[in-house]
């Protein structure tokens, strides 16, 4: 099956936790939106429109399958997971994984709350001393408590991943995650690190699998920008 990501063309976003599945997998994609012209971006809202379907999306990501229309990041890596073996077949296990990205998503959110933390029609500096006390929060709550439970979650599976030996979608994910806050906050991810050895080398691992080290590398991972999720303000990198 040839899928089709429906996702922003100019930013990684919560797209790029699909793109990052469907690489590593060697699926047929195509990302619709970043075609030549204006004809995917053109697609993308006729599907938002939701008159032609019967199951609209709220928003992108979502993923075109055959007639199925998915939406969500999680939902769709959910279905992704065990087409592209990069999940568990066994319902236990696909409701383990799904568990762990749906908490992955909730860390999201509050990366990006820490630049706009009262509301994404603002500018930064709107609410510079709101993304300011967001952001103290982040790093003394936030971080130790999610991060710990990622590096507790591998130390229980087993390792070297999250479900133990073999690699999944949210491994990917996780990947992901470490990457954007090593580019939105340099410094203090630097002294983070060492308080999660197991996550990082994760991290570490995921790079060199020859798929993803060859997307990384290709001009279809796009560029880390001041432009969704993840944004580097030297302010908040304290």
């Amino acid at each position: 099956m040839r899928y089709e990501l429906y996702y922003w063309p100019t930013i990684q976003g919560r797209g790029e936790f699909v793109r990052l599945a469907l690489e590593e997998a060697g699926a047929d994609y195509v990302d619709v939106a970043r075609k030549p012209g204006k004809s995917g971006m053109r697609a993308m809202m006729k599907l938002l429109d939701g008159t032609r379907i019967a199951h609209p999306p709220f928003a992108p990501p979502f993923l075109k399958a055959g007639k199925l229309v998915i939406g969500q990041t999680a939902n769709i890596l959910l279905y992704l997971g065990g087409r592209l073996g990069l999940a568990p077949r066994d319902e236990a296990g696909a409701l383990w994984a799904h568990q762990l990205q749906l908490t992955i998503a909730d860390l999201v959110t509050h990366i990006h709350d820490t630049h706009h933390p009262i509301s994404g029609w603002l500018y930064f500096e709107q609410q510079r001393p709101a993304a300011k006390l967001r952001t103290k929060d982040f790093w003394r709550y936030r971080v130790p408590k999610f991060l710990g439970y990622f590096e507790r979650v591998i130390t229980k599976s087993g390792g070297p991943y999250l479900l133990g030996r073999k690699l999944s979608y949210v491994d990917l994910s996780l990947f992901q995650i470490v990457e954007g806050l090593r580019y939105s906050f340099p410094k203090r991810m630097k002294r983070f690190e060492k308080k999660v050895p197991l996550v990082i080398a994760l991290h570490g691992r995921v790079a060199k699998r020859p798929r993803v080290a060859a997307y990384l590398a290709s001009t279809r991972r796009i560029a880390f920008s001041q432009w969704g999720i993840y944004r580097y303000f030297k302010e908040l990198d304290g």
